[in-house]
């Protein structure tokens, strides 16, 4: 099975940059767009992020081979409706959402004609929009892929090639699994920076905009986090209800053991802590997947 035609239906960051990674890296696949704001369509086509941005999503999807859903996981089981009358049996039907389970069951339960795979490429930004996209944006990064127990293997076997195409590293992992692995690597730590940056903001008249004007590297990289889209985080942590309460309450645990350690004075547990999280620290560096300078390598300080 080969793809020779990619559909992508959502322009924004992950849409429009998978479109110019694809132009980049597989110049001999075709690429088609669409979105459902006329504006961004428009400034898609400026930007040329897809080799041709269609007036209608019908147009987008009938021939092509792959169709990636880049939008908000909430809304996957709408443009799976929107896209089923329009598509040829067999087309592969994929995603880019950050929960795998809810987002499976929607697009199977629209798309019976369809070789549905669902994927996540774990890479992003805090911008948004179509003209945050860049080619280089899955360079080295995750694609994690979550098929269903009845894909076929080819089908699989072409997605992944694809993904890996673009410049990704592709893992196959049980939905479920991924669902709870994200919960703790990406869906708690953006929980907790939307929280911490609330806080601050109602304390700003207590604290006479010192939080914002003294703001160190800590809650900068919070502020980065908290940046990100509103609605694909709400619907983030509504379509992953389970495995973030899972893990939210796991994490409830630990918090609840370090207030006691800093109320009774227990600087050994707290720095038998401090010292086991270095060790997750150096392991990511060593896998490639962050920066060992000085301030994260940051240009603006």
């Amino acid at each position: 099975m080969t793809i020779e035609r990619v559909a992508i239906v959502g322009l924004g960051l992950i849409g429009g940059s998978i479109g110019l990674a694809v132009q980049g890296m597989l110049p001999d696949v075709a690429t088609m767009g669409w979105d459902a704001d006329a504006d961004v369509r428009s400034r898609a086509a400026e930007r040329g992020l897809v080799g041709r941005v269609c007036a209608t999503i019908a147009e987008a999807v009938r021939e092509a081979d792959l169709v990636i859903l880049c939008v908000p996981v909430g809304a996957m089981g709408y443009a799976a409706e929107a896209i089923a009358p329009h598509l040829r049996p067999g087309t592969i039907v994929s995603d880019v959402g950050s929960s795998k389970r809810s987002v499976g069951e929607a697009l199977t339960a629209a798309l019976p004609e369809a070789v549905v795979i669902p994927a996540h490429p774990v890479a992003g930004t805090e911008k948004s929009g179509p003209e945050a996209g860049f080619a280089e944006l899955f360079r080295h990064r995750w694609c994690i892929v979550t098929p269903g127990a009845d894909a076929p293997q080819a089908a699989i076997d072409a997605l992944s090639a694809f993904w890996e195409g673009l410049g990704a590293k592709v893992e196959i992992m049980d939905a479920d699994h991924h669902d709870v692995v994200l919960a703790v690597t990406s869906h708690i730590p953006h929980l907790i920076a939307y929280t911490i940056v609330g806080t601050a903001s109602d304390l700003e008249d207590v604290t006479r905009g010192e939080v914002i004007k003294y703001s160190a590297g800590g809650f900068r990289d919070f502020t980065r986090i908290a940046a990100s889209n509103p609605t694909m985080w709400r619907d983030v942590f509504l379509t992953n209800r389970d495995a973030v309460l899972e893990v939210l309450g796991r994490f409830t645990e630990d918090l609840s053991l370090l207030q006691r350690a800093i109320r009774n004075g227990d600087g050994d547990t707290l720095y038998e802590l401090f010292e086991r999280t270095r060790t997750i620290r150096r392991s990511i560096i060593e896998e490639g997947q962050d920066d060992a300078r000085p301030d994260f390598g940051r240009k603006d300080h």
